[in-house]
């Protein structure tokens, strides 16, 4: 893909090391491309990744992370989203490995991930660990991802509650991640409801982002501290994504800030749209379709011709060449041939016409910011 300068929608992020004097962690990469010259559809992808590991491990394995996918999708052709990201996730899981068992210092290193792939409106999930994502629509917050932990897996089985599980010892054991002996399945489930199943918060792959809408993606240092619904809250009381952003955290450290917190949010203004624009390279198409009606028109000239030639005479008798005309053959103009509406197969590539000043989005985006 082709990086640009600027995203389409808005983007706001911010990232804090807390109140408790820990290293930051965390790492995210926010960028903007168009899939090659001749398909304008606007693309944003963003990832967030949490380190784990002493020492200076969890913010190696937290870089590894957001680089190679980041790296990983900007040199694709982004066709296949699904596929793209599973080979993503590999590589970096298979680096922070293979860094991890290289330096006695970095040993048992990991990192979680999150990420969204917002190709023209329609967006794409996908993550490891516990960094989470929710959408927030119609005055509703929606947990999209579902957390890799042990805590969670209690909660399913109705071994827990949400409410005692959040104090529970074992909150922090994450079951998938990065940089694990075998490489981490991305998880596909987007849930749009509370309950739903797997198989159709999977089907939810492609959702179309409307008007308002708002995605937050965010590491646990946010959600071991804020509840949903203040999440909701605290970015529908402020004026702008930045403003939003910045009290986030600041309501996280307020309760402690015990750990990094990191936040992104991509809004669609009101008056979002994309409209579809017919490419250009449909002429070869219709120059092709010309060539062709003239070649048959030559050929049934010929064919005509030909017969003509072969037909028997209605006497034995010479015809007196005073007596022959010479055959004319007369064919009525073609018809002016259409435009042709491409199929499917024949791109259609949808523009964006947000009368809004887009985000610059630097790539990538690992400085921790004050």
């Amino acid at each position: 893909m082709i990086r640009t300068s600027r995203a389409h929608l808005q983007v706001e992020a911010l990232t804090d090391s807390g109140v408790v004097g820990k290293n930051n962690e965390d790492r995210y990469a926010v960028s903007s491309f168009l899939p090659d010259e001749g398909d304008q559809t606007p693309v944003l992808f963003a990832v967030i990744s949490d380190g784990i590991g002493g020492h200076r491990g969890g913010e190696v394995a937290a870089e590894l992370a957001v680089n190679h996918i980041m790296q990983a999708v900007a040199a694709s052709n982004g066709r296949n989203p699904r596929w793209i990201i599973e080979r993503a996730v590999e590589e970096a899981s298979d680096a922070i490995a293979a860094h991890s068992a290289a330096d006695e210092n970095l040993k048992g290193m990991g990192a979680t991930c999150a990420c969204a792939w917002i190709i023209g409106d329609l967006l794409y999930t996908a993550y490891v660990g516990d960094s989470r994502m929710y959408l927030l629509r119609g005055g509703r917050i929606q947990q999209l991802t579902t957390d890799h932990t042990l805590v969670q897996e209690a909660i399913d089985r109705g071994i827990l509650t949400p409410e005692l599980a959040r104090e529970h010892p074992n909150v922090h054991v994450i079951r998938r991640y990065l940089g694990s002996p075998v490489p981490p399945d991305p998880d596909f489930r987007l849930r749009l409801f509370d309950g739903e199943g797997d198989h159709q918060a999977e089907a939810n792959q492609g959702l179309q982002i409307l008007p308002n809408d708002i995605l937050l993606m965010c590491t646990d240092g946010l959600t071991d501290l804020v509840w949903n619904d203040e999440i909701l809250e605290t970015i529908r009381l402020k004026g702008s994504l930045k403003d939003a952003a910045r009290a986030l955290i600041d309501l996280a450290n307020q309760r402690g800030g015990h750990d990094n917190i990191t936040v992104i949010l991509i809004g669609a203004p009101s008056d979002f749209k994309l409209e579809t624009k017919q490419k250009a390279d449909w002429l070869p198409w219709v120059i092709g379709g010309v060539a062709g009606v003239v070649v048959g028109l030559a050929f049934a000239s010929i064919l005509t011709l030909s017969l003509l030639r072969r037909t028997p005479s209605a006497t034995a008798t010479p015809v007196s060449p005073a007596l022959t005309s010479r055959s004319t053959l007369t064919f009525a103009s073609p018809t002016p041939l259409l435009p042709l509406t491409p199929s499917p197969e024949m791109a259609v590539v949808p523009e964006s016409t947000l009368p809004i000043t887009p985000t610059y989005t630097p790539w990538p985006t690992n400085t921790v910011m004050p």
